[in-house]
């Protein structure tokens, strides 16, 4: 069996290599394969489209040029410019890569597979993918989309989600790589599996520069959805946690209340609005606002939103408030006043607005990266 996927795998390199060489779609990366430019490449590139890589990519680019200006650069502009690609933990695992190559390879991308695996947000896919581009190291590169071409080319039912699936295909593709040719073989094996072999609709089989090799079209099973065992085939997800959430965009004097989330967590020290769990209407919000003692002008709702993290689901509503004076003064003057039974209600108040900055739209559109998740109700903003 084994032997057999790898004779076909053997089969299909000089036609992947030609068809790629031929056709493939031009990046900036790819006509420059510096050691920076795979890898900053390669980081955005994962969870994110190609197209909407290009603008990020050129922009990173030009304010962060080298591994240097990446190790040097303050966190929150870095967040800025990683603003809208999500998963920002890649950003923030980039400069700790950089610092790390700085500090211990004297500022240069190291060439070694094993090598590359020690740095901060680096796996096997990126290591793979690095080392054989940039540095022609006879290294396998397998991402979703190879995973997909791999599986559908040998008809293999496998789970792709377990690590054994994973380490038996990589062990199988490091025989077969051609030799002189290791960045363009994985780069067509990506390429196929993106454009041609793709994971959403059904592929584009007519195309297919190894179509005559492929085993799950000859069985008609390569895209079937009315077929369970369709390929590539995974075990099915956990259903996703869903959690209800109130964001308030409070003004005052035209400008918005912003803060830092936590340390250390989901989106951990970024910008958000106040929130509050669960969903508010309207009508509570102001009895809530009222209660309290907080003078407010008028209240607008901004609509519902949802955003979906890997494990998480964000379910919102939003509301632009518009204050009148100081918010934290008058909580606390109204500490004294409102009956007994409604005192818990300014602590609540004061936790939204503790610790905020207050800027205008214009600061917080040039200078402050908040999280995609409130695309909503940034937009409402003119952000």
């Amino acid at each position: 069996m084994k032997e057999k996927r790898i004779e076909l795998f053997q089969s299909i390199v000089p036609f992947l290599c030609d068809w790629f060489e031929k056709d493939h779609r031009q990046m900036y990366w790819r006509s420059h394969p510096l050691p920076y430019y795979v890898w900053i490449s390669e980081i955005m590139l994962q969870q994110t489209r190609v197209e909407a890589v290009r603008e990020y990519f050129a922009r990173f680019i030009q304010e962060l040029p080298d591994i240097k200006s990446l190790a040097m650069v303050d966190t929150d502009k870095l967040l800025k410019l990683w603003e809208g690609l999500g998963y920002y933990n890649r950003a923030k695992n980039l400069k700790k890569a950089a610092i790390v190559i700085l500090e211990e390879y004297n500022g240069k991308m190291p060439s070694e597979y094993k090598e590359l695996l020690k740095l901060p947000g680096i796996g096997e896919y990126t290591a793979g993918a690095i080392a054989s581009i940039a540095f022609g190291q006879a290294e396998p590169a397998v991402d979703g989309n190879v995973l997909r071409v791999l599986m559908r080319v040998t008809e293999n039912h496998e789970d792709i989600l377990k690590e054994k699936v994973k380490r038996e295909l990589r062990e199988d593709l490091k025989q077969i790589i051609p030799k002189g040719k290791p960045g363009i073989f994985n780069q067509a094996l990506m390429e196929l599996g993106a454009v041609v072999c793709v994971p959403n609709g059904l592929p584009k089989c007519l195309q297919c520069p190894i179509k005559i090799f492929c085993q799950a079209r000859e069985q008609g099973i390569e895209h079937d959805l009315s077929y369970a065992q369709s390929l590539p085939w995974k075990a099915p997800k956990k259903e996703r946690q869903k959690e209800d959430w109130t964001i308030f965009l409070f003004e005052r004097d035209g400008k918005i209340a912003v803060g830092r989330r936590a340390e250390k967590g989901l989106l951990a020290n970024m910008w958000e609005f106040p929130m509050l769990s669960g969903r508010l209407k309207k009508s509570e919000l102001e009895m809530l606002l009222e209660e309290a003692g907080f003078r407010f002008e008028t209240i607008e709702a901004l609509g519902e939103a949802k955003h979906i993290f890997s494990h998480i689901e964000w379910h919102m509503t939003g509301y632009l408030i518009r204050l009148s004076g100081n918010p934290m003064i008058v909580a606390e003057q109204n500490r004294y006043h409102i009956q007994e039974e409604r005192k818990e209600l300014v602590p609540i108040l004061e936790d939204l607005l503790k610790e905020r900055n207050w800027e205008t739209p214009a600061t917080l559109k040039k200078e402050y990266s908040m999280p995609s998740a409130f695309k909503v109700y940034k937009q409402k903003l003119g952000i």
